[in-house]
């Protein structure tokens, strides 16, 4: 039974194994490699999650969810119809999605996974993923850094043994920056840093406010469906200047108005200037955490979708003084480092001698009072950032009152001094004898695992009294009971559709080129979409089939059309089976 690698994407995810020395990309039902981390719950009640539902964040944006990973670990839910969702709820659709997939594609049950989340990624986060996976019936023991997971794949596909390597790990949500350094079979991060709101998403809005100022137009007036129109084609202008010198953006307007803005890579740069800014400052943090120099890197290494930005390269080659190298498909390269670790962990003997090591992401500790002219509590440091792991510190704290009898050890996450400014995890609160102030005391332990797990340890070794917490946000942990509840939730929403997911995708995607156009080829689309919806009444799994094939190359010749922004009225209003 194989272990699952799993990159859970804020745009697309991805699943990998390891399969005959070596790690395989699994394709999901569609024969892609990559499923859109999007989930659309229509009015009928029909869930969809990937490409299909990606389709629809045009069509129907208001039962339709993207970008949930950035909400991972907080309390924002997403309503999709008449159905409210949380973001591990979400994640676990797409979950279950690759895990059925992966099921179908390789011919055995898949139980287990191990999941990638990006570096940055708190305790509350992390937590968040473990419960996806538990709604989605995946035991999950090991979470692993995404930049950790991209040097291993780097690390094994290049051959290179002896090199100190920046991972720039540039996702639709998130931004990762790791220092590693590799020799003989050992992978060490040395470093990381990051911005979980810093992403190619975040560039598509920078396009879209500067589309709308540059046509006049209130982006606050525009309906969903126009703004979800309108990121669509920011992103779509955006990936095509990755071969292109200039892309035009379409916008139709009300009474046949229509906005439009010519994108250059020269106005792309200018447009990320302050996103850059920011990137400048996670690169900055994780080499001086590292402790080495610019000038001791020896290559930065592109990974994730956005990082095919294409003013990116002369970006980072600015500050570096050489190019950044862009291996393999920096789609894929987290999820084959997932699958190389599933691998490991799988005991598998051509990888089971190499060790990684990874390092716990933010500063973890407790609030302490130890000066009488600042009562506020400031944080007492337990572990640094970028420790090693697994670590485990403990020290003493003292009671600070007369006659007091608890001592309580809040667990926080974070970087700045006074302790309301990081983030609470949750406290161990435990009973001591009263006494003068400094009396009594507790040893607190910190434990950090390799899986990014924090258990806290207090006691109170004169009267013995001991508690261990692992402390997170309990609406992140579940009982028996409400995950069975939320199981039943999830699966009673789950409908066997009359089509296939090829052939939804089609229809939605026919739709959506139809909500984009205007005039002829909004006409031509109607059309083309009213004879395949005929087409699809046909019971014949060969006519459908036929059927299916004629819609792809229309749909294929309607969206050069598109975006090229000329039509040639040369499209058939019906489908003729010709036997083919």
């Amino acid at each position: 039974m194989a272990i699952l690698g799993i990159d859970l994407g804020t745009t697309n995810s991805l699943a990998c194994v390891w399969k005959d020395g070596r790690p395989e990309l699994v394709k999901n039902s569609l024969g892609e490699l990559l499923t859109p981390s999007v989930v659309c719950l229509d009015e009928e009640g029909n869930l969809t999650v990937g490409a299909v539902a990606r389709e629809q964040l045009i069509t129907a944006p208001e039962n339709t969810a993207a970008a949930f990973k950035r909400w991972m670990g907080t309390q924002k839910t997403f309503t999709l119809g008449e159905k409210t969702f949380t973001p591990p709820e979400l994640s676990a659709l797409v979950l279950e999605k690759l895990r059925r997939d992966a099921e179908a594609a390789l011919g055995e049950e898949v139980t287990e996974a191990v999941i990638s989340v990006p570096a940055y990624f708190n305790d509350n986060q992390r937590s968040a993923t473990k419960l996806a996976a538990q709604l989605a019936g995946l035991k999950t023991e090991r979470i692993i850094n995404e930049p950790s997971a991209a040097a291993l794949a780097y690390r094994l596909a290049s051959g290179e043994e002896d090199a100190c390597l920046i991972i720039f790990d540039f996702g639709g949500g998130t931004l990762d920056v790791s220092v590693v350094e590799c020799f003989e079979n050992v992978i060490e991060i040395t470093a990381i840093a990051g911005d979980n709101r810093l992403g190619g998403n975040d560039i598509d809005e920078a396009i879209a406010r500067y589309f709308c100022a540059y046509n006049g137009i209130p982006q606050n007036v525009l309906s969903a469906e126009q703004q979800a129109m309108l990121l669509r084609q920011a992103e779509r202008c955006k990936c095509a200047l990755s071969w292109s010198a200039m892309s035009v953006m379409v916008l139709p307007g009300p009474d046949g108005t229509t906005y439009n803005l010519t994108l250059t890579r020269d106005l792309l740069a200018k447009l990320c200037e302050e996103l850059f800014g920011r990137m400048k400052k996670v690169l900055a943090r994780a080499i001086r955490d590292s402790g080495r120099g610019i000038g001791e890197i020896d290559h930065v290494i592109l990974v994730g979708g956005s990082s095919k930005l294409a003013v990116l390269p002369d970006f980072l080659g600015s500050l570096f003084g050489k190019p950044p190298l862009m291996l393999d498909d920096p789609d894929t390269i987290v999820a084959r480092g997932v699958g190389i670790c599933a691998g490991i962990k799988e005991r598998k003997g051509e990888i089971r001698d190499i060790v990684m090591t990874d390092v716990c992401p933010f500063t973890l500790g407790t609030s302490v009072v130890d000066n009488d002219k600042d009562q506020n509590p400031h944080m007492a440091v337990m572990i640094e950032r970028n420790s090693v792991l697994p670590i485990s510190r403990s020290d003493r704290f003292y009671t600070t009152r007369d006659n007091q009898e608890k001592i309580r050890v809040d667990i926080l996450q974070g970087e700045e001094y006074y302790a309301k400014d990081n983030l609470k995890l949750g406290e161990v609160v435990i009973t001591v004898p009263p006494e003068p102030a400094g009396k009594q005391w507790v040893k607190t332990t910190f434990t950090y695992d390799i899986n990014g797990v924090l258990q806290v340890d207090v006691e109170n070794t004169s009267t013995a009294r001991k508690k261990t917490a692992y402390v997170v946000n309990p609406s992140l942990h579940l009982s028996e009971e409400e995950l069975e509840r939320k199981l039943q939730e999830l699966a009673a929403i789950r409908r066997e559709l009359t089509q296939s997911e090829e052939e939804q995708l089609l229809l939605a995607t026919a739709e959506r080129i139809f909500a984009e156009s205007t005039g002829r080829l909004r006409e031509a689309v109607g059309k083309v979409l009213t004879a395949y919806r005929g087409a699809l009444e046909d019971q014949s799994p060969s006519r459908r089939h036929r059927a299916r094939k004629w819609m792809k190359e229309q749909l294929d010749t309607l969206e050069k059309y598109q975006d090229s922004g000329v039509f040639d009225p040369e499209i058939p209003d019906s489908w003729e089976d010709d036997g083919r």
